[in-house]
This record gives structure tokens, sequence and C-alpha cells, in this order.
């Protein structure tokens, strides 16, 4: 088979599986994690914990991955690419269909 089909095959694979990236997407979007608390930055999708983003920060999203039913957003903040995010907890004025809610609660206190 020629690299180009055999190339073509497999990103058709992974698209029906869910698992191609979007790329370059360049949204600004604005961390909005409805616990309170910072949002885990992971080193891939449901990955290990790298670091932690606050409420209210913003973020660029790089990279977008539908892992199962699920979107992560790989994201680059504070000048550098942190990592990955649960996408549902990123604020982004072009998600119209956002499940998580649009701002996070306040903390008691």
């Amino acid at each position: 088979m020629r690299p180009i089909v055999r190339a073509c095959c497999l990103l058709s694979a992974m698209v029906l599986a869910g698992a191609a990236p979007t790329l370059g997407s360049d949204r600004v979007c604005t961390v909005a994690d409805p616990t309170g608390t910072p949002l885990n930055v992971r080193a891939q999708p449901n990955g290990g914990i790298l670091s932690t983003i606050d409420n209210g920060s913003s973020v660029r999203v790089l990279e977008e991955r539908m892992v199962g039913q699920k979107l992560w957003l790989r994201i680059f903040a504070d000048g550098r690419e942190q990592g990955w995010v649960f996408g549902a907890y990123l604020d982004c004025a072009a998600d119209a269909m956002k499940s998580a809610p649009m701002r996070p609660r306040t903390p008691p206190g």
C-alpha cells in the first residue's frame, strides 16, 4: 500500500474511533472549574497531574481530543504550554453547548 494511502487509512480509523486530535484551534478560554478549586493540568488526557491553574485564568487552546465521550484540551498559558485539561471546565465563547456551569461557584468563606 502506498504511504499516502496508508496515512489516510490510519487517520480515518482514528477519526472513527474518536481519537484524532484537532490542532491549532487558537481559541482563548477562561478556566471555570465548577468546584471552585484550581483546575488540574495533566501530562495527557486522564494522565498524571503536572500542575494546576487558577479559576479565571485565560488559556489558549492548542489541541482538542475526544477520549471516549469527554473532550480534553491541550492549553498554553503563562507564556508556555501547560498540558491537558478537561474541556468541560473551560469557558470558551464559541462553546454554545457547554455541559459544565459557565462560571465557577464561589467558595464559602
